[in-house]
């Protein structure tokens, strides 16, 4: 993967190549970012920059022996290490997995991921068979150079074996780069954090998100911008978004709010039964988009109808949606539905998640304006 293939992030982008052509180059940094902010897709064309043979002012060749491997993420001094299912698995298990899933999209998450190789429902980490593999791998010579180049997605999955790093990300072998790739920096061990270089990514625009759909996706300008006020600056969601959009995600939205409008709770178990066949990753996009409509909502009560980039469903079920939306409610909307999100993607049981929030905006919906 090459730099102009990653959404966004110019000013990290800059800082890197900058740091390669000073020859000041990290051995441990540390890429910090929220899911679909790009760490990951950023991370490996870092590491195609660093090993690429004939590198430019701006970007790898991707012409040279080097990045032709690395486009295929078979290069030899190339490793990765990332969450699996089993107590002594080794990430290169999944590699053709990995491999395929970075391929159709390097913004992917925890959850697809763990859905790719397994069930949803079983828990991933980072084994202690897998730090020791590490270092026997980061011991061995190059076999290319001029770097040995460790991408560790998702180090919050690493549990206290992680510390049998450390002596190698204090002291690593010649020539070793190690880039780790986390969504959730609390949740690191403070002891590798503290031996990293922070690499602070920032939330992607919707200028940015609007052009990465075109020009990855070939997404005709009106359809990337309305999904890109949904993703809310999250690349992976949307990526996501593109079917929904066209199949009028909003419809299941609609009613399932009508429903907790007129406090029908019969209808609203029927279509949380309905909503639960979507899976995670599907559900979890919509709770993303009531969460886009309530934003809109609040646009459209203060005047700024023009600023909604939606299709015409959109806007005329917003126009009357809006009459329930108001600061007295607005934030605890969205902290709902945040949290239901965040439930939904630590394995929670979608039914009982759906009716909670169900229940907690029927209430909503109930407080007046004034």
């Amino acid at each position: 993967m090459q730099f102009k293939e990653v959404v966004g992030q110019e000013i990290i982008k800059k800082n890197l190549i900058q740091g390669v052509k000073s020859q000041r180059v990290s051995h441990a940094q540390l890429f910090c970012g929220g899911e679909g902010s790009g760490g990951l897709a950023l991370a490996v064309a870092y590491a195609q920059y660093l090993n690429c043979e004939n590198p430019g002012d701006q970007d790898s060749c991707g012409t040279c022996n080097s990045c032709n491997k690395y486009q295929k993420l078979i290069h030899p001094d190339l490793h990765f290490s990332y969450p699996a299912i089993g107590a002594q698995i080794l990430s290169t298990t999944f590699i053709e997995d990995w491999r395929a899933a970075f391929f159709e999209n390097p913004y992917l998450n925890a959850l697809q991921w763990v859905q790719r190789i397994g069930t949803e429902n079983k828990q991933a980490n980072i084994t202690a068979a897998e730090t020791h593999e590490i270092i026997r791998k980061l011991s061995l010579k190059m076999f290319e150079g001029p770097y040995k180049v460790l991408i560790m997605w998702l180090p919050e999955y690493l549990g206290k074996d992680g510390n049998v790093l450390l002596k190698l990300i204090e002291e690593p072998t010649d020539d070793t780069i190690l880039l780790f790739v986390t969504e959730n920096r609390d949740r690191i061990l403070s002891t590798i954090q503290s031996r990293t270089q922070i690499v602070q990514l920032g939330i992607l625009s919707e200028e940015e998100i609007t052009e990465g759909l075109i020009t990855r996706y070939q997404l005709p300008e009106v359809q990337a911008a309305t999904i890109a006020k949904i993703a809310d600056g999250n690349f992976n969601t949307a990526v996501s978004l593109m079917g929904e959009v066209e199949n009028n995600f909003h419809e299941v939205f609609r009613d399932w709010m009508l429903a907790c409008v007129k406090g029908q709770m019969g209808v609203v178990m029927g279509q949380i039964e309905e909503m639960n066949s979507m899976g995670r990753i599907q559900l979890k996009n919509l709770l993303s988009y009531g969460l886009y409509v309530m934003r809109a909502c609040m646009l459209y009560n203060n005047g700024v109808y023009e600023s909604l980039i939606a299709n015409t469903s959109d806007k005329e079920f917003i126009s009357k949606f809006a009459r329930f939306i108001h600061p007295k409610n607005m934030y605890s909307f969205a902290s709902e539905f945040n949290d239901a999100i965040y439930h939904i993607e630590r394995n929670a049981n979608p039914k009982i998640t759906l009716l909670n929030l169900s229940l907690q905006v029927e209430k909503l919906f109930k407080i007046p304006a004034a």
